[in-house]
């Protein structure tokens, strides 16, 4: 799967993505990356990629000219126009059922924007979709890039060890994850659960799944109205005082 940026700071996209399992990925040719400078598109004498607004208003906007030409460029390249998908607080709000939509594609590309955003025209003309990693305010569209393209990609099959390595972490499962220990088996008073240590798998199976349900109870409700539960399971929440018509 290839991931391509468009972007101010292709350096600073580079060294996050140069390291530890996607890097290793990438190392692999499990996946591809292919960070742009914007400015290089410019055909202005000072490579400048920002200008006033018409209207007025604060800031500066990023112009459509190089934006256009970058998107052309890609497009001559590999023989294609990937997916767009413009990093903005006005998109659609990223989360792991649009991270498996992102996974049906081959390639796809982040417009990221910086100053007070993009010319509207770049939008209309180049981008599919704008996404949104949450309600707060980044100085640029590379962090939420970056942060989409390392869900997608642990996805991809060969990138992590096998695809229980992500499917039962939280949120993928619908459920948030159980807590997890390792070694040692005491530390500053704190005991890791005897359930865990007996050897019995359908315990251990058991418990993990009771705790997962009571941390998304507790902390996201509001994903435990979409979970499959038996009987037993809405008993055990209630008695806690935790199942949502109860709460």
């Amino acid at each position: 799967m290839t991931f391509i940026v468009l972007t101010l700071f292709p350096e600073m996209c580079a060294a996050v993505m140069g390291e530890s399992i996607l890097k290793r990925a990438a190392d692999q040719g499990i996946i591809h990356t292919d960070f742009r400078g914007i400015r290089q598109y410019s055909t202005d004498r000072h490579r400048r990629v920002d200008d006033y607004p018409f209207g007025g208003g604060t800031g500066m906007l990023m112009t459509v000219q190089p934006l256009r030409a970058a998107v052309d460029a890609v497009t001559r390249d590999y023989g294609e126009k990937p997916h767009t998908i413009y990093l903005s607080p006005k998109g659609r709000v990223f989360n792991q059922e649009i991270a498996k939509e992102l996974r049906s594609y081959d390639k796809l590309m982040f417009l990221c924007g910086h100053y007070e955003g993009v010319d509207q025209r770049a939008l209309d003309l180049l981008v599919d979709e704008e996404l949104s990693v949450g309600d707060f305010v980044l100085t640029g569209g590379e962090l939420p890039a970056l942060c989409i393209i390392d869900a997608v990609a642990r996805m991809v099959p060969g990138v992590l060890a096998g695809e229980e390595s992500y499917s039962n972490e939280s949120i993928y499962s619908g459920l948030l994850e159980y807590p997890q220990y390792t070694r040692p088996a005491v530390f500053e008073g704190l005991e890791v659960p005897a359930v865990l240590r007996n050897g019995n798998h359908g315990e251990i199976a058991k418990w993990q799944r009771e705790q997962s349900l009571l941390l998304t109870a507790q902390r996201r409700p509001d994903l435990l109205k979409h979970a499959p539960l038996t009987e037993g399971e809405i008993a055990m929440l209630k008695a806690h005082g935790l199942y949502p018509d109860e709460a």
